[in-house]
């Protein structure tokens, strides 16, 4: 007898890594002659620009800049003065499974800075960047979609799977400049201080080919103003994009994350036009639900049929959402705080935790105030502090979490300053799933094909755990040439139902 197997080949990509890598940098700067000599450090911020991710074989390397602004009050009070550091990084992951090849993914972020001074001339800044990252790895399953034999005696056990794969890994560079301008109830700028990009994706959907997403970049500069002092402007820059996606669902599930580049600010002349000049790289993850039956096992009523069968693992999505935690803190300092001009938050590590039918996402935030005092002196104030937000996630499920902050509120309070912001967790949950299917298929020795040295009649008992298709492979018979002593037509089989054979 001869069989032929029938298959099918699920094309996608495996993660090979899924991790957040923390690297520490530090540099020492000489401040420039046409700079004032620093009297007090206020604070250093800053922003990431990732320059290129590649993998080869056991590890992906990045490499970026960290530009970096340290702002200071300068020996002789003229006023707040900055100081532009580039540190320069270059950071690995390693994992035996990357392969020279594999695509890759990478999200950096400042999650602390900070700068101390050697002498008025000269300082050391550190900065703790944090990098998400993931390798992915091109794959094809092939799979045993049913077997058939030229006399047709081959019984086969099909089941339906759907697995969530990962169906495509996309990145698009977008660049796009834009002139801003400081609102008319604000001061005029006499220099810029510091500037903060923030860049988020809220809408993904494929339509045929094409992946459509939207999403902002928000804007803060912080500056000097012609009287003096500090000043801050917020701006907000749209953007929608197109990518091409091959092979991919109009229901996929897409995941569109963002990574600054390049990011130029150049003051005009009048002091309220602002040539802002960005670059971004968007990595798009799309997972799509396939649907295919397998065949899970087979025989032949003629002759002997061995069956070679294999587990198959998967991953189902279970659910995706978004987890949101309103944080309320209070920064105390001994001071009186007459304003805030500037405030922002980092975010460190992110954790997961089971709690019973919930899963409890933590992540340690960091935030700092820079204000200005009733003696009309600038400090920065921060404080650390821990987040959780409980979201609902069955026991046997992977939750894949990430985290951002949204428009953060500091306002004085007595002896230091209120902040108040939302913090979402956005999260997809897949549940492992395993099962066996048939991966070959092989006619064992004919001489025992002959139905003569077979019963011609079994009576027996269906067992606890056996199935009616158990019962007809052991004995070559068709399901349907079972009978049922004493039992309905059409009932299900259950444990201790008599059979005829």
């Amino acid at each position: 007898m001869e069989l032929e197997l029938n298959r099918t080949h699920l094309t996608g990509y495996d993660t090979v890594l899924d991790t957040t890598v923390f690297q520490e940098e530090t540099l020492e700067t000489i401040v420039p002659d046409a700079c004032p000599d620093i009297l007090r450090l206020v604070d250093t911020q800053g922003k990431i620009l990732l320059k290129s991710k590649t993998a080869l074989d056991g590890q992906v390397t990045l490499t970026g800049t960290a530009r970096l602004t340290v702002l200071y009050l300068p020996d002789g009070g003229t006023g707040p003065c900055r100081l532009e550091v580039n540190i320069p990084f270059n950071i690995t992951a390693e994992e035996k499974r990357i392969r020279t090849g594999c695509l890759v993914t990478a999200v950096p972020r400042v999650s602390g800075a900070d700068t101390r001074t050697m002498n008025p001339r000269k300082v050391v800044t550190r900065v703790e960047i944090a990098v998400g990252v993931k390798v992915f790895t091109a794959g094809a399953a092939s799979l045993c979609t049913g077997v058939s034999a030229v006399d047709g005696t081959v019984e086969q056990l099909m089941e339906a799977h759907q697995p969530t794969c990962i169906a495509a890994v996309q990145e698009k560079q977008i660049s796009f400049e834009d002139d801003l301008n400081i609102p008319a109830g604000r001061p005029a700028a006499e220099e810029l201080i510091n500037s903060r990009v923030e860049l988020s994706c809220h809408e993904s959907k494929i339509i045929g080919s094409k992946l459509i997403f939207k999403g902002e970049a928000v804007v803060q500069l912080l500056y000097r103003p012609t009287s003096g002092g500090l000043d801050a402007a917020d701006f907000t820059l749209p953007f929608s994009q197109i990518a091409e996606v091959a092979g991919v669902g109009e229901d996929g599930i897409c995941k569109v994350e963002m990574s600054l580049t390049g990011a130029e600010f150049v003051l005009g002349g009048d002091g309220r036009t602002v040539s802002a000049s960005l670059s971004m790289l968007a990595q798009a993850i799309v997972r799509e639900e396939r649907s295919v039956e397998l065949l899970a096992d087979t025989y032949s009523t003629c002759c002997p049929v061995r069956a070679e069968r294999v587990p198959y693992d998967y991953q189902v999505c279970q659910t995706e959402g978004t987890g949101r935690q309103m944080v309320r803190e209070a920064i105390e300092t001994g001071l009186q705080i007459k304003s805030v001009v500037d405030a922002y938050c980092t975010l460190g590590q992110t954790t997961q935790n089971r709690e019973g039918s919930q899963l409890r996402l933590t992540a340690q935030v960091g935030v700092t105030a820079v204000c200005m005092t009733e003696e009309a002196d600038y400090c920065a104030i921060s404080r650390g502090f821990e987040v959780n937000c409980a979201v609902d996630v069955p026991e046997d499920c992977i939750c894949l979490f990430s985290c951002q902050s949204g428009d953060l509120i500091a306002t004085p309070m007595a002896d230091g300053v209120e902040v108040r912001f939302p913090l979402d967790f956005p999260y997809l949950c897949l549940r492992d799933t395993h099962a066996t299917v048939v991966r070959d298929v092989s006619v064992e020795n004919e001489a025992d094909s002959d139905p003569g040295r077979r019963p011609s009649v079994v009576l027996r008992v269906l067992d606890e755990g056996e199935r009616l298709w158990d019962v007809a492979k052991r004995y070559r018979v068709r399901m349907e040439d079972i009978r049922y002593k004493g039992k309905e037509e059409n009932k299900p089989v259950e444990k201790g139902d008599k059979l005829i054979l």
